[in-house]
């Protein structure tokens, strides 16, 4: 059975509908939650088959308040890669797999945004990214991507919101496997709540049928990328 490491910077955001796609398909995740009492990030790669690095909510990698566990983080972040092995960002995680990987990261609001993401590159994913699908957007800060990233999926501005770095690094701006619960509970923790914020829930709540649809194929596309599934005990 593989293992995932699960990096969680925040109690409200997780994995959410992604539990359910790793759990069908037998593929074990461990939570690192550094910020609870006698928490920590994993001193390195050992033990695992991949790393998942959550968003933060507002934390930040350059602005505002920064992630505690920042330097352990980006430590553990590069000793997967370099050692070959899948990492899979979001949100913020992104950033930090941006600056592990040797690109970095800028300064960005706390903002919160629901739109239609584009795939660009067709063969993303194993084939399995959706041409489009809904993105939903809650972070601080932006990822600087490293001069050999690829970028798979971009928003409706032409932004990237997913990029590929080397054969194993996945960066998403946004959650795919998002709740709207999740979001509503991160900006009940926070004193700062991002301008249109009332408008973004209602959107996301009205798309988060499709969210879990698109999910479906991308989760696919994930697990056949990183080399989750396996017969091995």
């Amino acid at each position: 059975m593989k293992t995932v490491c699960v990096l969680q910077h925040v109690e409200a955001e997780y994995l959410g509908l992604i539990e359910d796609h790793l759990e069908a398909r037998a593929i074990r995740f461990t939570y690192s939650r550094p910020f609870v009492p006698g928490g920590r990030v994993p001193s390195d790669a050992g033990g695992f088959d991949g790393l998942i690095v959550l968003g933060a909510g507002p934390l930040g990698v350059v602005s505002g308040p920064l992630v505690p566990s920042l330097g352990a983080e980006l430590r553990l972040t590069a000793d997967f890669l370099e050692r070959g092995m899948p990492v899979i960002g979001f949100g913020l995680g992104a950033a930090i797999l941006a600056t592990a990987a040797g690109g970095g990261a800028e300064e960005a609001p706390l903002r919160f945004s629901v739109g239609i993401a584009h795939r660009v590159a067709p063969d993303a994913l194993a084939g399995h990214l959706p041409e489009r699908f809904p993105l939903a957007i809650y972070m601080r800060d932006r990822p600087v991507l490293p001069g050999a990233a690829r970028i798979l999926a971009t928003g409706e501005a032409g932004e990237p919101v997913i990029f590929q770095i080397g054969n194993t690094a996945i960066g998403f701006l946004g959650h795919p496997g998002v709740k709207s619960a999740m979001i509503e509970d991160l900006i009940m923790a926070s004193d700062e709540v991002p301008d249109g914020t009332a408008e973004a829930l209602a959107e996301l709540r009205a798309v988060q049928a499709e969210i879990a649809r698109s999910l479906t194929e991308i989760m696919v596309g994930l697990v056949e990328h990183a080399h989750w599934m396996s017969t091995s005990p």
